[in-house]
């Protein structure tokens, strides 16, 4: 029975992240990917206008799949530097079980792709940013941090990082586990942990 419509279109899309998640960064096209599923090209756009289009498909993805667990983590946790860590641990959670839309997180897959790629990933990265901020001011007015903390440089750093587990991970070959020194590193990412509820340094 031929797939319907909307399957088609998720098919193509849990391909291309497939390829993308394969180590040796296999150059992907348009003719690959409609091998990798068995279809044609002119069965790809069909779906899709261009390859641009079917990149922009996962980056929807990434966007909703990221932002639907952030809202409700916020909906329903009461404490900011909870809400804080959940955010952290999601995104290295997402990438650890999403390599290859990994890649598209930190642009790897997007060189020599259209601009607005590139773009919609910057704004991708600048609401995470925000939803740390919001997060960590929060946490200020619960007086769970220094009510001196400077939150717009802090969410700045915690996405410094973030960013930066993500590249380890792509550029090990997906070997570097972002994970893999979460349980320490959250002490000293957490701005709540050397301060006790009055903003006192222990």
């Amino acid at each position: 029975m031929p797939a319907k419509k909307g399957e088609r279109k998720h098919q193509i899309l849990q391909a291309l992240a497939e390829m993308l998640a394969n180590p040796h960064r296999v150059k992907i096209t348009t003719a690959s990917l409609a091998e990798n599923i068995n279809v044609t090209e002119s069965a790809l756009y069909r779906h899709f206008a261009s390859k641009a289009q079917i990149y922009e498909g996962l980056i929807d993805f990434i966007e909703q799949t990221l932002f639907t667990f952030i809202n409700k983590l916020i909906a329903e946790e009461k404490s900011g530097i909870k809400q804080v860590e959940g955010i952290l641990l999601l995104l290295m959670s997402f990438a650890h079980k999403n390599p290859g839309m990994t890649r598209i997180l930190i642009g790897d897959a997007l060189v020599n792709e259209k601009e607005r790629l590139q773009l919609r990933i910057n704004q991708l990265h600048d609401r995470l940013e925000v939803s740390l901020k919001q997060a960590l001011r929060f946490a200020v007015t619960e007086r769970t941090v220094n009510h001196q903390l400077d939150v717009t440089a802090y969410a700045n750093l915690l996405m410094c990082y973030i960013t930066g587990c993500w590249h380890q991970f792509v550029k090990s070959g997906f070997r570097r586990d972002p994970l893999e020194y979460w349980g320490t590193q959250r002490q000293v990412l957490l701005p709540g942990y050397p301060f006790d509820m009055a903003g006192r340094i222990y």
